[in-house]
């Protein structure tokens, strides 16, 4: 059993522990301690002050790089899409920032916006999945030759987004009665949100996306993570590009979860639509433009900074540029 004396020892072995510790740190250790703290924060501001040096040349040097990229951008890109109908469809949640970026540079290529179509959650939310079948079947008999041979929902409703966007009346610019009927189809079972009224057919089609697993509001307003949806954008963008011809998906990031580093690496699908990938910074939105209109060449290119794309912009154009 544990008496008195016990706990009285214990005690005395603390208080001489601590005795012999204030004694030491205030002679022969003082002087120790005290200098090597000294040195130690001496070094940490020396680290300090060479990072932030560092840091102020690297922003020197970007700022010089995007001041030399926009010179080019106004040499290369002004009239590589003059005259050329351009539809751009929203995929899910794209930046205003980058969305007004964009358009910009495509105005400044000479491009006519025809039309700028926003997808609902409706293509991805999985409470939606039934409607989606549901709408895709009954939209299969308004596809005619273009229905494609697979029952996919995603593939189906991207023919017909393709059709409602790119369809013409007699290869003409005017729009098909078939393309309107389909536009508002899509519309009134909540697929898509259209901007202003489209008059005329587009001749490619921009697939913008915004970035994977952005935090999403939920029912009780809390947010949550959201999954990526690759799948069902990979199977719209390639029913987009099997309609239309030329299809460009661009997106702002480089997350090897999102949408454009899904359809590289399908080689199938790369094969056939361009990729830009960085439209957040202005590199990426200069090179859409001249992607677009590369494609409209017949030319298809995964452009980036990543391993598996090209760091270069494309091609511009025989006669872009300032006048």
């Amino acid at each position: 059993m544990i008496d008195f004396r016990y706990h009285l020892v214990s005690l005395i072995s603390v208080f001489l522990a601590l005795a012999v510790g204030i004694i030491l740190g205030a002679g022969p250790l003082q002087g120790a301690i005290g200098e090597t703290l000294t040195e130690q924060v001496d070094a940490l501001r020396a680290e300090r002050t060479d990072l932030r040096t560092e840091l102020d040349s690297t922003q020197t040097a970007l700022d010089g790089d995007e001041r030399f990229i926009e010179a080019v951008g106004t040499q290369i890109v002004p009239g590589s899409l003059e005259g050329d109908r351009v539809a751009v469809v929203q995929l899910a949640d794209v930046s205003e920032d980058t969305q007004e970026g964009v358009l910009a540079q495509l105005e400044t290529a000479g491009a006519s916006v025809v039309s700028t179509t926003v997808l609902t959650d409706a293509w991805t939310d999985t409470a939606d999945e039934s409607s989606r079948e549901t709408v895709a079947d009954g939209l299969r008999a308004n596809l005619g030759d273009d229905a494609p041979e697979d029952d996919d929902a995603g593939t189906t409703l991207g023919t017909a987004l393709a059709l409602a966007l790119t369809g013409s009346e007699g290869g003409g610019p005017g729009r098909s009665a078939q393309a309107t009927d389909l536009e508002a189809q899509l519309e009134r079972f909540g697929f898509v949100e259209p901007g202003d009224d489209q008059t005329e057919a587009a001749q490619a089609v921009l697939l913008l996306v915004g970035a994977a697993g952005q935090p999403q509001e939920t029912a009780d307003g809390a947010t949550e993570e959201a999954e990526p949806a690759p799948d069902t954008w990979t199977a719209v963008t390639r029913a987009v590009q099997q309609v239309s011809g030329a299809a460009v998906l661009a997106g702002p990031t480089e997350d090897p979860g999102d949408v454009v580093q899904a359809v590289r690496e399908d080689e199938e699908i790369a094969a056939e639509v361009t990729t830009v990938s960085g439209i957040g910074r202005l590199t990426g939105r200069i090179t859409v433009p001249l992607a677009i209109a590369a494609r409209l060449d017949g030319t298809v290119g995964q452009y980036g900074l990543e391993e598996d794309a090209t760091a270069v912009l494309p091609p511009a154009p025989a006669g872009a540029g300032p006048e």
